[in-house]
């Protein structure tokens, strides 16, 4: 009674090549959980920028009022996660008087770096280098 040879592993040489088998797809599926986090933290981000942008204009126009204090600790917790991205782009900006268009411009680089990821992340996964070129 002769054995046959097992059928080959998807990813594997046939019988007789000396191919070894494919690496396993582990690696990559902790690249795409790493890359989905990001993107995730990125678009909490965000969406705290625009909050932290229309509570701020609330107040200034006395819409909100700070001395209620679960308005106060909404404003400055959004404050205090937004204003280390924000303030590097002030100081660069010229003085609007009292227009603000800083969360404008972190928004529109945070748009830029998800997009930027999502190439990183598709050359690293598919080996398109060509991809991450504008």
């Amino acid at each position: 009674m002769t054995h046959a040879a097992p059928p080959p592993q998807p990813g594997c040489a046939p019988p007789g090549r000396k191919l070894a088998c494919a690496p396993p797809q582990g690696g990559l599926l902790v690249i795409t959980i790493l890359f989905s986090i990001i993107l995730m933290l990125l678009n909490l981000f965000w969406w705290a920028v625009i909050l932290a942008a229309v509570v701020s204009t609330l107040i200034s126009f006395n819409v909100l009022d700070t001395r209620n204090r679960a308005i106060w600790a909404i404003a400055d917790f959004l404050y205090r996660v937004t204003e280390p991205a924000l303030r590097p782009i002030r100081r660069w900006m010229p003085n609007l008087g009292p227009v603000d268009i800083s969360p404008l411009i972190l928004l529109i680089l945070i748009y830029a770096a998800e997009a930027l990821l999502g190439r990183l992340e598709g050359a690293i996964l598919f080996g398109n280098v060509r991809g991450l070129i504008l």
